[in-house]
């Protein structure tokens, strides 16, 4: 599948859409999903043109991939996550109800999760 720049994640990344922004570095974007299914509900998504995480595992630089985690512990980190815990989760493709085609990890948190 070809990237769609016009992808509601690229148009975040450009500014043309606002978010609720709780870490960014030169790897990673990450923000307040607008849709919450948690207390605490955040988007992780990396600064490059990846689908899906097949897409990012097998071209994303060495780099890239360790931002994009560093990215995710540093959200649990500011957002008092560390210490009770969270889950982190990738949707892959249509059978894995990926919404959006612009690899994206959500952190849930803020409550025991089921």
């Amino acid at each position: 599948m070809a990237y769609d720049r016009d992808n509601v994640f690229a148009k975040i990344l450009r500014g043309e859409l606002k978010c609720d922004k709780v870490y960014e570095d030169e790897h990673a974007l990450a923000f307040h999903d607008i849709n919450p299914l948690a207390p605490v509900h955040v988007l992780v998504i990396p600064k490059g043109e990846f689908v899906s995480m097949d897409d990012f595992s097998a071209n994303a630089s060495p780099e890239q991939i360790a931002g994009l985690f560093r990215a995710v512990g540093e959200v649990a980190r500011r957002l008092g996550l560390d210490g009770s815990g969270y889950r982190f989760l990738a949707n892959t493709g249509a059978h894995g109800h990926q919404e959006v085609a612009h690899f994206h990890v959500h952190v849930f948190g803020g409550a025991p999760l089921g």
